[in-house]
């Protein structure tokens, strides 16, 4: 009896297609064989895998000149290398075998091309790509340059290690041609694209002087690794300067500090104090004559909070001269340890100039002040001439500030409680430092009482 095959049924009695019934049946059994093999490979050969980008990257490198030779050794985590589909085996196992191939297109695609370095402001070209090497992550070889090295020409993992693509890190080694090992070499590192947040530690071993540290997130535009000292004066002005305007807290301080006054006189007593304040600490704590504390800085920021909602507090109340320049001096010293810790990581940058960097620093600072000072006078004299009586508008300004201040103030001392602040001993430092600010408070309670003796204007 042979069937007859329709849409979802089997109908009897039509003998003349038993030779279509026996190709149908053919072709099904050969269609799912061929399935049921396409099955078996994909999951049984090695696989290459694409990824998306890491939250945080951090990044080693050293950079040393050696006659005509420039050498740039780098570690970053493999999983930084996107749109590089590496070979993998079994449950994710990188495949070493086969993957020196796609290690150096990884390292020219996302290190060589986008790493930019300069020699005596003329930029060199592409690097030449001397080997690449997969690590364990509990490597410790870049610990230093001569075994980072070693480790990175001779020894490689041997083919048969398990180690899953997203822990693995590469290691590459460039090298570039220079004319002159004592040359004033700089660098754009360009790195800041393999992860949400990219950390990047970096070694200048220069031919003569001590080995330089540099420490950044992101990309901080052009590094020179050797600078002179006006290069660094330079550099360290500008920081200082755009310190400032960045800064929204201590924009915020400053309007309230001026607001409620108009006299030049009277907003020259109080920015000398604020900047002698701010001078002071900043100088201590960038010298190291500061708590190391994990404690501290988060404090800093909180007391930084308190001292605008209480400018703002005593504009609305009864401003002062009297009053107002020992509280300014007093929140400048905190002020200065705020701008101290921003400073602290960029030193290195300064090279062997750190008076000039710390000195330059500061003047930048004084002039981002000066600038933020002549653009809010004029701005508040305009406003006061649209609202009803200047007291009307401090009170309005202030509120507003103090409203901002506060919640910043919450926020800081909810992540200062964090921290066990009061089990922490009061160390030499920080017993050093407690001397020196009530010093500088004595002599500055003498100046202010020069400046503010009866007879000299408030206002």
């Amino acid at each position: 009896m042979a069937y007859r095959i329709q849409v979802g049924q089997i109908d009897r009695g039509c003998p003349n297609n038993s030779g279509q019934t026996a190709f149908i049946s053919v072709v099904s059994h050969v269609l799912f064989l061929l399935s049921l093999t396409g099955l078996i490979v994909a999951f049984s050969v090695p696989r290459a895998y694409g990824h998306d980008i890491p939250q945080k990257v951090t990044i080693r490198a050293f950079i040393k000149p050696e006659d005509q030779r420039l050498r740039m050794l780098v570690r970053v985590p493999l999983e930084a290398m996107r749109d590089v589909r590496f070979p993998l085996i079994g449950p994710g196992y990188l495949d070493l075998s086969r993957a020196d191939k796609f290690l150096d297109e990884a390292a020219e695609l996302w290190i060589g091309r986008e790493v930019k370095i300069y020699e005596n402001d003329k930029r060199l070209t592409t690097p030449e790509l001397i080997a690449t090497k997969v690590s364990l992550p509990t490597d410790r070889s870049f610990q230093n340059y001569d075994t980072a090295l070693s480790r990175t020409l001779e020894q490689r993992l041997p083919i048969d290690t398990q180690i899953y693509w997203q822990q693995a890190m590469l290691d590459v080694l460039f090298e570039y041609r220079i004319t002159s090992d004592r040359s004033n070499l700089s660098i754009v590192p360009g790195l800041e694209t393999l992860g949400m947040q990219v950390i990047t530690a970096l070694h200048f071993l220069p031919v003569e002087g001590s080995e330089r540290f540099y420490q950044y997130s992101g990309n901080p535009g052009r590094i020179v690794l050797d600078p002179r000292w006006h290069q660094a004066a330079l550099q360290f002005l500008k920081l200082g300067f755009t310190h400032v305007l960045d800064g929204m807290d201590h924009l915020l301080f400053l309007l309230c500090l001026v607001l409620p006054f108009q006299s030049l006189y009277v907003i020259i007593v109080l920015i000398t104090a604020f900047t002698v304040a701010h001078s002071t600490t900043l100088i201590a704590a960038t010298l190291g004559l500061a708590p190391d504390a994990l404690w501290f800085v988060p404090l800093v920021e909180t007391v930084i909070a308190v001292s605008i909602v209480y400018m703002a507090l005593e504009n609305i109340l009864a401003p002062s001269l009297r009053r107002r320049w020992i509280t300014v001096f007093g929140f400048g010293l905190v002020h200065g340890f705020g701008f101290a810790y921003a400073l602290r990581e960029m030193l290195p940058f300064g090279g062997d100039h750190l008076v000039t960097s710390l000195l330059a620093f500061n003047v930048g600072v004084e002039m981002g002040q000066l600038l933020v000072i002549i653009i809010f006078v004029p701005i508040i004299r305009i406003l006061f001439e649209y609202i009803p009586g200047k007291r009307t508008g401090t009170i309005l300004v202030s509120v507003l500030a103090g409203h901002t201040a506060w919640h910043w103030f919450v926020e800081r001392s909810n992540a200062l409680i964090e921290y066990d602040v009061w089990s922490t001993t009061m160390d030499g430092v920080l017993f050093g430092v407690m001397i020196l600010l009530v010093l500088m408070l004595i002599i500055a309670m003498g100046a202010g009482w020069l400046l503010t003796r009866p007879g000299r204007p408030l206002e």
